[in-house]
């Protein structure tokens, strides 16, 4: 798959990623709107948000800067190898 690198393109992505979560997220809250909801709903996007930091930069940064991961999979199989669970392919 080619990178993409268009700043247009980059920003057109992550505003697409932002409706799409903000979308859903309303679908979700309107489908029960209870304050527990709504704020299981933020714990949960708060959690996977700092998830994804924690993958990418503090992985990357504070754990094992040789690696660089492409992906969640990239960063569980490289995590798996790295603690022998499994053999190195």
């Amino acid at each position: 798959m080619k990178q993409l690198t268009n700043p247009r393109w980059i920003t057109a992505k992550g505003m697409l990623f932002l409706f799409l979560g903000l979308g859903s997220g309303t679908l979700l809250f309107l489908e029960r709107p209870t304050a527990k909801v709504g704020l299981l709903l933020a714990v949960a996007v708060w959690s996977f948000c700092r998830f994804y930091y924690f993958a990418f930069y503090v992985m990357q940064n504070y754990v094992d800067a040789s690696y660089k991961f492409t992906g969640l999979l990239s960063l569980a199989r490289h995590w798996i190898e790295k603690n022998g669970l499994f053999p190195p392919r």
